[in-house]
């Protein structure tokens, strides 16, 4: 459930990706985004445009479609054109493995604002829909009409890498503290070690390694030798 306070709802958002496992990986992503909801799943095409009708009939309309560009009905430009042709006032972001030049062109032609290569870190997923929810914030906020520094401002918010927002459930205290421990002992570290010396609990300091290991900070790696099954131990790398 989102926490945005009033006057600032969550984007509601469509994840589209005709792999399951992927589809859930980025449905879980979206609900670890302060500031976004997912709305649905779709698993093709012709997913997409139900979807999105029946969104608007509930009056419930989608704001962001996650996109992948390879679906078994439709590709994601034809999606993507379908969509413009409808009237659909949705934001298009792909998310892709698809890396030819052509395929990027044609997904600025048909209106999609970002566009992030498989496979990615949720820390680069993060990066990108804060980026857009600033583009949304700017544009939302400037007066009628807007200047040629309003609309600067707003587009260039999609390509300036922001701060890595925290997942929902991390703060920024506890997470300066498990970084530091990190840098100052010298030696990688467990969750087991973090919660004794950091007085959380081992879930707790577990969820913030990840979230450090995930944010390219640190370097997850297996220790062997401890008796028990293995234990994933971090190394701060900055």
């Amino acid at each position: 459930m989102s926490t945005e306070p009033a006057g600032d709802p969550a984007i509601r958002v469509l994840v589209v990706d005709d792999e399951p496992i992927a589809a859930d990986a980025h449905a879980a992503y979206v609900r670890r985004m302060e500031g976004f909801a997912l709305a649905a799943v779709a698993h093709d095409g012709q997913g997409t445009l139900h979807a999105l009708k029946d969104a608007a009939a509930a009056g419930a309309p989608i704001q962001l479609i996650l996109l992948d560009m390879n679906l078994p009905d439709l590709h994601g430009l034809d999606v993507s054109r379908r969509i413009r042709s409808a009237g659909y006032g949705v934001d298009i972001i792909a998310i892709t493995a698809v890396r030819e030049l052509a395929i990027v062109r044609g997904a600025v032609s048909a209106g999609i604002v970002q566009y992030l290569i498989k496979p990615f870190t949720f820390a680069a997923f993060a990066e990108k829909l804060a980026n857009y929810r600033q583009f949304r914030r700017q544009l939302e906020s400037q007066g009628q009409p807007a200047s040629q520094s309003d609309v600067d401002s707003a587009f260039a918010s999609l390509r300036t890498p922001g701060e890595t927002p925290l997942p929902k459930g991390l703060s920024q205290d506890s997470l300066d503290s498990v970084a530091a421990l990190l840098r100052s002992g010298g030696r990688p570290v467990s969750a087991t070690e973090a919660m004794a010396e950091l007085g959380m609990s081992r879930v707790t300091a577990r969820r913030y390694l990840e979230f450090l290991a995930e944010s390219g900070k640190a370097r997850r790696a297996s220790r062997y030798g401890t008796g028990g099954r293995p234990e994933s131990e971090y190394h701060w790398i900055g």
